[in-house]
């Protein structure tokens, strides 16, 4: 295992957080990492983040003048910054013990890896722990994109030649910048999931994305159009649930009656999102335990030196399952599958020009069995699918099956053993 130490920039966009900047800036500080700056960009702050980072010396690197807000401000600290490695902790966020030395190692042992990411808490005002971060699963760029933002922003970490690649952090973006940046990264590199607690956010009633409202979920759908080809995706239908819920039942608690009307809000919210959940959650046609429904979708990078595909899983029982891929909409492979374990692989098609990430699709050919849902409906298993790669070069992304987080295990298995 290499032992090459990076050096590490962590940048830190601010405006007035002097309530949050010590604990935030404590929080890097107290890394076990000797290759490590800290990067602060701040916006021209009227309160004390000033007199704060002043108190620091040479032990932060900062600057203090207007910006175009929390995008412009992040670039600019990139741009700073001296590291090979990149992290990012907002000003009302932290750093967990240790995340910067584990985060290093994933980049010096792997020269061509693009990003990781991990594992995280959700914190208050006063910093006390209140639940951990739901969504952190295995790198699955499908899922990113049409299932939900599934990163925790405070637990990323990027190469900076990556980032500079893909060109840094979309300016014209004010909620999610974040997201934006990391499908992105998705499409062109090897992003590597660390099961490690990172980083933590900070909730509370003042931060912008609990103030975003229509304008977030707006832009929000901006970027899916820009990388799913569409807005109406199961994504933006749970993010525009999420923010008609919050807001409407933010006004009927105003009302005479606002308790009772907030109930029936929840109500509402609750029947919705039992139709909505699971059409988010099996958006890929892939379910946590491997098995795959008739079409099944997959993005992976086209890092580069990538040339072969290859899929891993298990046929059904009786065998006799017709099993079709095709790759970026042409024709790569079709086979039956028999039973028991199957592993295929072939050369990727030639690289089309600006062509990036990897869309992966196989079509069965029948279903073999049902099963009911937790919350209603049922989900129709076709085959075991235990993982899909790309590789060449030396290197690999693969996808694995993704985590059930929203609807809940099958209330009951069909005969099916799964």
């Amino acid at each position: 295992m290499s032992e090459r130490r990076p050096l590490v920039s962590v940048v830190t966009p601010s405006f007035n957080q002097d309530s949050f900047l010590q604990a935030t800036i404590e929080s890097v500080l107290s890394q076990d990492y000797p290759a490590l700056e800290h990067i602060v960009v701040d916006g021209g702050s009227s309160d004390g983040s000033v007199d704060i980072l002043r108190s620091y010396g040479d032990r932060v690197r900062w600057i203090s003048e207007p910006d175009r807000g929390q995008s412009h401000a992040l670039n600019k600290g990139f741009a700073m910054a001296r590291g090979e490695v990149l992290g990012w902790v907002n000003s009302d966020d932290v750093l967990l013990p240790g995340a910067v030395a584990k985060a290093a190692a994933a980049f010096g042992e792997d020269t061509e890896l693009g990003m990781v990411h991990g594992e995280g808490w959700l914190i208050d005002r006063a910093g006390e722990r209140m639940e951990r971060f739901a969504y952190s699963e295995p790198f699955n760029l499908y899922r990113l994109i049409h299932f939900a933002d599934t990163i925790l922003q405070q637990s990323v970490f990027l190469r900076k030649s990556a980032f500079q690649a893909v060109g840094g952090v979309d300016e014209s973006l004010y909620y999610g910048m974040d997201w934006e940046l990391f499908i992105r990264l998705g499409k062109r590199f090897r992003v590597r999931y660390l099961p490690e607690e990172l980083g933590a956010i900070r909730v509370y009633e003042d931060t912008k994305t609990s103030q975003g409202g229509f304008r977030r979920v707006d832009e929000l759908g901006k970027i899916l159009e820009r990388h799913a080809g569409r807005r109406w995706t199961p994504s933006y239908a749970g993010y525009a649930l999420g923010m008609v819920s919050e807001s409407v039942g933010a006004q009927v608690s105003r009302l005479p009656g606002g308790a009772l009307l907030q109930r029936i809000v929840d109500l509402a919210h609750g029947l919705f999102a039992r139709r909505v959940f699971p059409r988010m959650e099996e958006c890929q046609g892939w379910f946590h335990d491997g098995w795959a429904s008739l079409r099944l979708r997959v993005l992976l990078p086209r890092f580069d030196g990538a040339d072969t595909w290859r899929i891993e899983g298990e046929g059904p029982e009786d065998g006799r399952q017709p099993l079709k891929l095709t790759i970026n909409g042409r024709p790569a492979w079709s086979g039956v599958l028999s039973s028991g374990k199957f592993v295929f692989d072939g050369k990727l098609p030639r690289r089309q020009p600006g062509e990036e990430a990897l869309l992966l699709e196989l079509f069965a050919g029948r279903v073999v069995a049902r099963r009911r849902r937790e919350h209603g409906g049922m989900q129709e298993l076709c085959y075991r699918l235990r993982r899909v790669t790309v590789l060449g070069g030396g290197s690999e992304a693969e996808c694995l099956p993704p985590r059930l987080m929203l609807s809940g295990p099958p209330a009951d298995a069909m005969p099916v053993k799964p």
